[in-house]
């Protein structure tokens, strides 16, 4: 009897290059994607969309120390097909959604650029850092080919730090999504009254580094049979050492409840949430991030 073939999924992995002055994330999602997706039923370009989004958002939220930090990243546009895409990040836990215009998209081609998506739109991605109580956020336009290309424009021109992304999304032998990332970065020297933008121009650790790092393809970032460990493992096995850092699991979360949502209800004014209700009394409040609907009474959603 054939023993089934061991997969790798819904994970994130660290590591760090000493010798090149580097670190990176490598992550891969499967049956957690599934779950997001399946919940919304968006066409092709959507879910692949939202499938890389997902992908970066795993490899930037699993860098947060602590499990109450949060990981945001929003796309967002006045005028594109897709007028808004937010995920999120905490404690292992992703979400997300896109909001489009289901007859714009329509009529794009089978596999649309980014620019066609989003038009003149932008790539905000925002680090709540809960052991520290700091917020960090970024903005930067939604310019490349590709979701990676913002998000590398993203490091460059908020924190000045060369960096490299590589997203891919495909399909396993069932026909389900898979969606991988890899996230490289150079570490700056930190020396006394020196701009980290100098770490492009005179460390050739980088360049090294990223030549290696841009030979990832979508085939093996979405092979669920090849460990993580193993993708490191082929970029950088002639280096002297790799230290693999410690394993995030991923799961699908979406922190919407009855409570929660009879809190936010009762700041309207009792007017307001009397025409929210239907002729049964019932406020439908439906989540963007898991499709699910919440009837809520209108007495229980009094203050």
């Amino acid at each position: 009897m054939q023993e089934p073939t061991a997969t790798d999924l819904d994970r994130a992995i660290g590591f760090t290059i000493p010798d090149r002055d580097a670190r990176g994330r490598i992550t891969r999602l499967g049956p957690v994607l599934d779950s997001i997706l399946s919940a919304h039923a968006y066409p092709p370009a959507i879910e692949t969309l939202l499938a890389e989004a997902l992908a970066l958002t795993a490899l930037l939220g699993s860098t947060l120390k602590g499990e109450e930090g949060q990981l945001t990243l929003q796309a967002q546009t006045q005028n594109g097909v897709v007028r808004l895409m937010v995920c999120d990040f905490k404690a292992g836990e992703l979400r997300g959604y896109v909001d489009y215009d289901a007859e714009r998209l329509a009529a794009l081609p089978e596999a649309p650029s980014l620019f066609a998506l989003f038009g003149n739109g932008y790539l905000a991605i925002t680090f709540d850092q809960a052991v520290t109580g700091e917020r960090y956020q970024g903005i930067v336009p939604l310019d490349g080919e590709s979701l990676a290309d913002a998000a590398q424009s993203y490091f460059l021109q908020s924190e000045q730090i060369p960096s490299l992304v590589r997203l891919g999304v495909g399909r396993d032998a069932a026909g389900r999504p898979v969606a991988g990332g890899l996230f490289l970065q150079h570490l700056p020297d930190g020396e006394e009254g020196r701009d980290r933008i100098h770490t492009r121009l005179d460390h050739p650790q980088w360049q090294h580094v990223d030549a290696l790092g841009a030979t990832m393809g979508a085939d093996e970032l979405t092979d669920a049979a090849l460990p993580l460990e193993t993708l490191v493992w082929r970029l950088f096995n002639e280096e002297r050492e790799v230290l693999v850092q410690g394993s995030t699991a991923m799961s699908r979360g979406c922190r919407c409840d009855v409570t929660y949502i009879q809190q936010v209800l009762s700041r309207f004014p009792e007017e307001e949430r009397r025409e929210m209700a239907d002729e049964n009394g019932l406020i439908t409040v439906d989540c963007a991030f898991c499709a699910t609907k919440f009837p809520v009474p209108f007495e229980t959603a009094l203050s």
